[in-house]
């Protein structure tokens, strides 16, 4: 392992930020041909920025940019958390801008397009934007990224330029930003109640004010993170191309929300005991929700986003149980969070390659998969695998944290034990119909659509191979790294 300065490190935080967008400027003043090549290249650049943190990273670390007295405005911290989240953001941003080089093109059977500038400029800033949310110390940096995240979301969503798609993108901008206002009633509390911005000082707040903050926080997770009471604009995002649906629903948009409350989590020195019932009440709910929305559907992108909603109900109920005491469930839910981006990518990449070659998405017309298009149906069976928690892939270990740190804290509190064995039901009911989907599509003769399939772009198919490779290998990055 090499070692750099910490000085450095953080220059290097700040540069994983702040390249994607001139990245985007880029790529404005130049003429569209140009536009993939460029994104490839900044993306490309801000992988190995991230990389070289990871190798170089020994300690954590905490620097201030902006500050006005003892008041923090902005700041980068670094620490293993940060750090692992980092990687798999601007990671998967590569990947899905490679992917993007072959699947935006006038061969793309289901959306034949040119690949316009615009849709690499918002990649771009989408990724330099998640990077600088994960890195930023105070709640005014959260914000801020927070916000540019939404404004991105909302214009690839509707990329397209259907009706649908922009009531789609209008709606996921204003469902967001509703929720928002949990953020900003955070920060300014923050400040009346310590002086400062910085996430660190919810530490020293009493027992009753890191309630209201850590709930308040909680409220703006909802909305990102698509979980009830805010979870409806995400099923209507699936208008956006399949490789921005990737990015919103694996390693972006979503996992915003999940971030922000793991990190208030992590510097609250404790969070009372009212967030947890709340969060894992709330989560449980969306849980059983989010299952039973599977049952109706049909297209495979609409069934990708209700089992997100439940996959981040998920962490969202690891992180919330971590607050009676179980640091195996929070480890667990932070390495959920870096497995299910891998494996959600790969399964919302498998359904575009699908779309791209066969014209359709919808599982009914899906057959034969594995005999026509075998890297398709490797993929298809690895991703569901995956995400429903089957070893040896990568989401069992994750969950098999969150459960067993469940269970040790259910010993003292009867009604966690209960959500604990209601969350494990849901995990073996989701492997059940994603078997049945798997039965369905992968094996037999091939249905029209699969019979006339078109050939995979030689872009889609390695970045699938790369993400077939992850869903069984995060689980042990993740694990070594949090240790």
């Amino acid at each position: 392992m090499i070692t750099l300065p910490t000085t450095f490190l953080t220059f290097l935080a700040l540069a994983a930020t702040l390249v994607p967008f001139i990245g985007a400027a880029v790529i404005a003043s130049l003429p569209r041909e140009h536009a993939k090549w460029i994104c490839h290249g900044f993306a490309a650049a801000t992988v190995v920025i991230a990389l070289v943190i990871a190798f170089a990273f020994g300690s954590d670390s905490h620097v201030v940019l902006i500050g006005f007295g003892q008041t923090e405005v902005l700041g980068l911290t670094l620490d293993r958390v940060s750090v692992l989240v980092a990687l798999a953001v601007i990671s998967i941003g590569y990947l899905v801008a490679l992917y993007s080089i072959g699947y935006l093109n006038e061969g793309n059977r289901e959306h034949p397009d040119i690949g316009r500038r615009r849709f690499y400029a918002f990649l771009l800033i989408f990724i330099g934007a998640m990077a600088g949310l994960v890195f930023t110390s105070t709640v005014i940096g959260q914000l801020v990224f927070f916000e540019i995240t939404g404004a991105c979301s909302w214009a690839l969503i509707g990329y397209y330029e259907t009706p649908k798609a922009l009531r789609s993108a209008a709606k996921a901008l204003l469902v967001t930003h509703i929720a928002s206002i949990g953020l900003y009633v955070a920060a300014a509390l923050l400040f009346i109640f310590t002086g400062t911005f910085a996430v660190t000082a919810i530490a020293t707040l009493t027992a009753s004010q890191k309630a209201i903050v850590l709930l308040a926080i909680l409220v703006a997770a909802w909305g990102k993170s698509a979980q009830l009471p805010f979870h409806m604009w995400l099923p209507d995002a699936m208008e956006a191309p399949t490789p921005v649906s990737a990015y919103l629903h694996a390693a972006s948009m979503v996992k915003v929300g999940v971030y922000i409350f793991a990190r208030g989590l992590l510097s609250s020195g404790g969070a009372p005991e009212i967030v947890g019932w709340v969060g894992c009440t709330m989560a449980i709910i969306t849980l059983i929700y989010g299952f039973a929305m599977y049952l109706p559907q049909i297209d495979m992108k609409r069934l990708l986003a209700y089992s997100t909603i439940t996959q981040l109900a998920t962490i969202m109920f690891g992180l919330s149980i971590s607050v009676f005491g179980s640091d195996l469930a929070f480890k667990g839910a932070i390495a959920h969070i870096f497995n299910h981006a891998f494996g959600k990518t790969l399964f919302f990449l498998v359904a575009g390659a699908l779309s791209y070659t066969a014209g359709t998405r919808m599982l009914p017309q899906l057959r034969g998969i594995l005999s026509r298009k075998p890297l398709l149906g490797i993929g298809f069976a690895c991703a569901a695998m995956a995400i429903a928690g089957v070893p040896p892939f990568s989401g069992f270990f994750s969950k098999f944290a969150i459960f067993a740190g469940g269970f040790e804290v259910g010993k003292d509190h009867w009604l966690l034990m209960v959500f604990v064995a209601i969350a494990l039901l849901e995990s073996v009911a989701t492997f059940a119909w994603f078997l049945k989907w798997l039965g369905q599509c992968i094996p037999g003769k091939p249905s029209e659509a699969i019979a006339n399939a078109a050939p995979t772009p030689f872009t889609i198919q390695v970045v699938i191979t790369v993400l077939i490779v992850m869903s069984v290998c995060s689980s042990f990055i993740a694990a070594w790294w949090l240790g």
